[in-house]
């Protein structure tokens, strides 16, 4: 075909010949689509940020869904030339990490536990050893380094090309030189890409545009949050000691100068990451490039970057008298939280989005597999929610998004570590009691641009963020102590909140989700799955008659649901949908004292026989109007209170002066966190995902097998017969080891088997299952993962865990091969390096039998 020459339709069409454009051709035409694929790049391809990238390709990253990205990569890229003949330029020479604190040698032993995951190899090692693989580098200040034998680098344009002649050789068709000037959704569904060589009708349309990602999202009424980051690398003349020997150097990654370096054919390459003064590509053009823009390069400030080439040079004396052959400036596009764009775009049925990857060549391959599978099959092998483009909302595009990349590129080789709570582009969602609780000491976090309290400084203390059990923990173990013994109240004004009205709504629901819909002034729990039975969302629907559905969905999936929900709208039914996040307030008031504090604010009976569990009222509360939901998820007696958020300031000081006389307390996020672990519930994000099934997650007492079809029953119903589960979500208790002072996090292998700890008991009772509450579990793990063997292999994966602070005990879930599922099971942990012995529980450790709840 004539690079000019354009189908009248596809059934997808990728936009951008990118190194994320190629990786999705590339894996689509591996699942079979490849003669219904068509490219189209307006230059030549790799002519955007491909081709000056560095072609860096590392296995070190903790992030267990990223490391499955780049994993792809690392495993791809060094065949791929046999694969398509195409030059391709594998090193494969390792790369070593320097660790300068004692936190980054703990953050080593989540990448090698992540590692051990995945399979590839991650060794800490001493100075001695780092100079005996780089005999050329000072280590002074090192305290360790992290070497990942199998990392390396790779010819960014070789790369790109070769999986798109691999996609070609599979039948997909790319076009070059040739610009999309409009992208329209026609009336069957179908888009209408227009170029200025013709127009193409297909079912699919992919943004892989890279850096000019925001303007094809706009051609289409949507946005996308990226910034285009100038980023500098060197190459410096010949090195002599490189010209002597065929040996590579391992790529060093170094925190102190904040730059990578390597050797790069017989030359030094150094990368640089100004940790000040970082600086936004085409300023005049607010960020943007112009159409004309290809293979362009920026000039750089050097005089700017001497203190970090200074420091490169000190590392690596040889190099201070070389002289520099060619300055690299060019464009890298980023994220507000560094993770690429992977998924549908938030409002838009079938398109989607394949860019922003500020380490794009490493993490090409690996988008481009698992979009396609999202892509073909509806579900992908790992937890997507971490690249979901719908992670963020509308208010993200813009300013919120400069400042967060501006942050996230200073910090590129500094480590975040365990709640830290970093400036950029906060308060940009607040509700109305963020002030009040502010002057009362709240710390916060962010979560989809909502600042929520996550626990109450009431002394002025900072806290010593890290890995490990810090000085807080007496803070947020007393507001557990006043759930759990008096009455606390917290603000979740961050729930993603939706009405769901029309004579349609209810069989609507019950046609989307998998539990049945209750009956008038009723609340379920209930998921959302995919035709293959994955879990794709989770919400807790309320039956408020006459005003219809109330659905609450936690923070991260407010976008996500929303599409859910009307995307899931049949023509012809009577169904409507309204977003109310940003109007509605919402205090949980929960604990043992809850039913008095608020008795004195109602007049409406409070008593279980007249507001039972699990039920919903409009009552008025100290004169507000409130949508009042016995339900929260911290497995306590107590109310969710949702008002207008005119009116929360008005409610929080009347709950609050009502509930001095028992003692009341504010608490946060972290609290929530320990006490719904006690409970054993269970987040979206963490053990919910899109990997999993409603068998294998144990939550298929929300699955309604008696109601009628509804998406994904038939699958689930298959699953369950066939009895072909080959792992199961267990609720863990963490036994002390040498240190007892750090807890499951997510993302870290279970083994067979004891290990060094003194072991842990059996949860109490033979608890009935009551339901896992309302959830705003936003990412609080890193996702489930499947593995086999014993021994020294993993056998499962954490998935979220912590400490319960009444309780005394370190909590945890974990996906675990089903031989080793029982209750009662023995297994290993390994935390930071250490092994602790852990126990799989039979029921939670707190109220199995929820007589709390009813109480």
């Amino acid at each position: 075909m004539n690079e000019k020459t354009l189908p009248a339709h596809a059934r997808v069409v990728v936009i951008g010949g990118g190194v994320m454009g190629a990786g999705l051709l590339y894996h689509l035409a591996e699942e079979g689509w490849g003669a219904e694929c068509l490219l189209i790049e307006k230059g030549e391809l790799t002519s955007g940020s491909t081709w000056h990238a560095a072609g860096q390709c590392p296995s070190f990253i903790a992030d267990y869904n990223m490391a499955k990205i780049h994993d792809c990569g690392v495993r791809l890229y060094p065949k791929l030339e046999a694969i398509t003949g195409q030059y391709v330029s594998w090193h494969g020479c390792g790369g070593i990490r320097f660790a300068l604190k004692p936190a980054e040698v703990e953050w080593f032993h989540r990448v090698a536990a992540v590692g051990k995951l995945i399979g590839f190899h991650c060794e800490i090692i001493d100075p001695a050893k780092i100079r005996q693989l780089n005999p050329h580098v000072k280590t002074d200040g090192v305290l360790a380094g992290a070497w990942t034998t199998g990392d390396g680098h790779v010819d960014p344009a070789g790369v790109c090309n070769a999986m798109a002649k691999g996609a070609r050789q599979n039948g997909a068709r790319i076009v070059t030189n040739t610009l999309v000037t409009g992208i329209t959704q026609l009336a069957s569904g179908e888009w209408e890409v227009a170029t200025d060589a013709g127009d193409v009708v297909c079912e699919f349309v992919v943004n892989a545009a890279g850096c000019y990602a925001r303007q094809v999202s706009q051609m289409a009424g949507a946005d996308i949050p990226i910034t285009n980051m100038k980023h500098t690398y060197l190459v410096t003349d010949t090195v002599p000691d490189f010209a002597a020997t065929d040996a590579e150097m391992p790529v060093m990654r170094d925190p102190w100068p904040s730059a990578y370096y390597r050797q790069e054919q017989k030359s030094a390459l150094i990368g640089l990451y100004e940790t000040a003064g970082s600086l936004e590509c085409w300023p005049h053009r607010g960020g943007w490039p112009e159409w004309e823009s290809q293979n362009e390069l920026f000039d750089a400030d050097l005089d700017a970057l001497s203190v970090y080439i200074e420091r490169v040079m000190a590392r690596m004396p040889a190099w201070a008298e070389l002289g520099i052959k060619r300055v690299v400036c060019g464009a890298i596009p980023h994220t507000p939280d560094a993770n690429p764009l992977l998924g549908p775009a938030a409002g838009l049925r079938n398109y989607w989005h394949c860019n922003g990857a500020s380490i794009g060549i490493a993490a090409g391959a690996g988008a481009g597999k698992y979009l396609a599978q999202w892509m073909v099959h509806g579900d992908a092998e790992i937890n997507m929610a971490g690249v979901d483009p719908r992670r963020f909302g509308g208010y993200a595009p813009g300013e919120y998004t400069r400042a967060k990349s501006h942050q996230d590129y200073e910090h590129m080789y500094k480590l975040h570590l365990p709640g830290e709570e970093r400036p950029a582009s906060r308060k940009t969602r607040v509700s109305a009691l963020y002030d009040a609780l502010e002057s009362r000491g709240a710390v916060y976090t962010e979560v989809n641009g909502w600042e929520r309290p996550k626990w109450f400084s009431l002394d002025g203390r900072e806290e010593e963020v890290g890995f490990r059990h810090n000085n807080i923990m007496q803070v947020v173990a007393e507001e557990c102590r006043a759930v759990r013994e008096r009455v606390g109240v917290l603000d979740l004004s961050s729930f993603a909140k939706f009405t769901v009205r029309g004579v349609d709504a209810e069989t609507f629901l019950n046609r989307i989700s998998a539990n049945s819909m209750p009956r008038i002034g009723g609340i379920v729990l209930t998921h959302y799955l995919s035709a293959a039975g994955r879990i794709q969302g989770e919400s807790t629907v309320s039956n408020l008659g006459a005003d219809g559905f109330y659905v609450l969905s936690g923070a991260g999936a407010e976008d996500r649901d929303f599409d859910i929900l009307t995307q899931g709208i049949l023509p012809g039914e009577d169904v409507t949908v309204r977003n109310e996040t940003d109007d509605i307030g919402v205090l949980v008031v929960a604990g043992p004292k809850s039913r008095e504090t608020l008795a004195t604010l109602t007049g409406a009976d409070l008593s279980n026989e007249q507001f039972r569990w699990l039920s919903a009222q409009k009552i008025t509360v100290a004169g507000v109007e409130v949508c009042a939901l016995r339900v929260n998820y911290v497995g306590e007696l107590g109310w969710e209170l949702h008002c207008p958020m005119t009116r929360l300031a008005e409610l929080y000081d009347a709950v609050w002066n009502a509930g001095k006389a028992h003692g009341i307390a504010n608490f946060g996020t972290y609290a929530v966190d320990s006490l719904r672990l006690e409970k054993a519930y269970k987040g979206w994000g963490a053990e919910l995902t899109n990997e999993v099934t409603p068998v294998e997650a144990d939550v298929e007492r929300f699955f309604a097998e008696s109601k009628p079809d509804f998406t994904g029953k038939t699958a689930t119903l298959d699953t369950r017969k066939s009895g072909g589960i080959g792992q199961r979500l267990v609720y863990l208790a963490v036994a002390p080891g040498h240190s007892d002072d750090c807890d499951i996090a997510g993302g870290e292998p279970v083994f067979a088997g004891a290990g060094d700890g003194d072991g842990a008991g059996n949860g109490a009772g033979d608890g009935d299952g009551a339901g896992d509450g309302a959830s705003d579990g936003d990412g609080a793990g890193d996702g489930a993962g499947k593995s086999d063997g014993d021994g020294d292999k993993p056998i499962g994966v954490t998935t979220s865990g912590g400490y319960g602070h009444f309780t005394g005990k370190s909590l945890g879930f974990a996906y675990i091969d089903t031989a080793h599922a029982k209750p009662g099971t023995q297994l290993t942990v390994e935390l930071l390096g250490e092994t602790r012995a852990a126990t799989v529980l039979a029921d939670a450790v707190w109220d199995p039998k929820n007589k709390r709840l009813r109480g």
